[in-house]
């Protein structure tokens, strides 16, 4: 998956645990913040935009959280294929 951020944002905060690379950017043209998460192991990525009313520094400690709030799919994984005859026995 691949994750586009725009050039004219500004990285305010960043940090990384075991792989996972988090950080909180700012657009300096209109002020929208965002953080964006990238999986340096599986190669995963995504990013939040914040809406109003939410607190950028809870969105950066918590993004996986957020994410599911805000229906962001974390992982690319390949859904699992179902059998489309039955299985003999």
């Amino acid at each position: 998956m691949t994750v586009q951020i725009p050039t004219s944002m500004r990285e305010l905060h960043s940090r990384v645990s075991e792989g996972v690379h988090i950080r909180l950017l700012w657009c300096e043209g209109d002020g929208r913040l965002a953080v964006a998460v990238t999986d340096t192991r599986s190669c995963e990525a995504f990013s939040i935009e914040l809406r109003d009313g939410e607190d950028a520094l809870d969105v950066f400690h918590h993004p996986f959280a957020y994410a599911a709030w805000h229906g962001i799919e974390t992982s690319a994984r390949p859904p699992i294929d179902e059998p489309t005859e039955p299985l003999a026995a």
